[in-house]
Formats: C-alpha cells, structure tokens, sequence
C-alpha cells in the first residue's frame, strides 16, 4: 500500500470553498474530468448536512501495457460521498475508482474546515493498493506509478480549484459596475 498527502490552505473563506467546490469541474487545469453526474443529495433534517454522492467520468492516459495487460479503456470513473456540515463548518469528501477496482483501488480523502474568517484549510490523503498478491514486486511498481499520477493529477486539481475561486470571487469583485 503506497500514500499522498497534501495540506494547503485556500486565501477564501469557507464558505467561498464550499460554493466553488460545485463549480470546480469543467476546469482548464484538469481536462481529464469529462462527466460529473449526481447521483443523490439528501439534507438532514435534524443536523442539516447535506449528503451529496456524484460519479465523476475521467479520460486517462494509462500506459499501453496496462490497458493491455488488465484490459479496459481510458476512460475512468470515481465515486465521491461529499458531506457539508454548515454547523461545524466542516466538509468531507471520499472518493474511490469504480474501473479496474478488481486490479488496484485508490481511495481518497478530503476536508475543508475554515483556518481564519478569509483562509480555508484543505487537507487531503489518498490510499493505494494494487490487488495483485502473487506478484508482489510488480504490485509495488503499479502502486507507485498509481501514486505519481495521483500526486500529478492533485497538484493540477489544486490549481484549478484555485483558479475557479480567483474566477468566482476575486474577479467577479474587479470588475467595474456597468452604467444604464
């Protein structure tokens, strides 16, 4: 089993971070992101979270030998379970790989709670595991490689989350009022 993690903090307050999060995909930073379908959202009545479960469509490059050797296509599709608390002001998202599961899961968390009025702290984790127990040495390698993409495609979901927030709310205050 192979880890990321990244901790970052957001110049938004929480609040921004959490209207943006439904607006971080499409993003010209992660072009891979293709579909994002919701599935279900609930509010409790009691606690007021509010439960969303989406499954997003991504287009990857895998290597040839892993289409090859697995089968399959690039396209790719994750599970997310977001969980929006507007009373702890915490939010928490899961996501798992739904294609070529059997082969090698990636598992995913995130959390967003507030650092100040105006900052946002993000922290996430993700876990690999390939499902290859015979072949150990080659199951590390695939985690590995599995962990370098992820780390590649965090660090381009980091940016473009931060160019819909400057989008959302820096720019969208910039601009001058337009006179009738």
């Amino acid at each position: 089993m192979h880890f990321f993690s990244q901790i970052f903090q957001y110049d938004h307050p929480w609040s921004h971070v959490v209207i943006g999060m439904w607006h971080k995909y499409p993003n010209s930073k992660c072009t891979h992101v293709i579909s994002i379908d919701t599935i279900d959202r609930s509010v409790d009545p009691e606690t007021g979270i509010i439960r969303t479960e989406r499954v997003f469509g991504c287009k990857q490059k895998a290597p040839v030998w892993i289409v090859k050797l697995f089968g399959g296509s690039e396209d790719a599709f994750v599970r997310e379970i977001s969980f929006v608390d507007p009373a702890t002001r915490h939010v928490s998202i899961t996501s798992v790989n739904l294609s070529l599961s059997q082969f090698a899961t990636c598992y995913e968390q995130i959390h967003y709670t507030p650092a100040t009025p105006n900052k946002t702290n993000f922290i996430q984790t993700a876990e690999v595991q390939a499902r290859m127990a015979l072949w150990r040495s080659a199951a590390d390698g695939l985690e590995k490689w599995l962990v370098q993409r992820f780390e590649q495609n965090a660090q381009l979901g980091k940016s473009g989350f931060t160019d819909v927030l400057r989008n959302l709310w820096e720019e969208r205050h910039r601009q001058p009022a337009t006179s009738s």
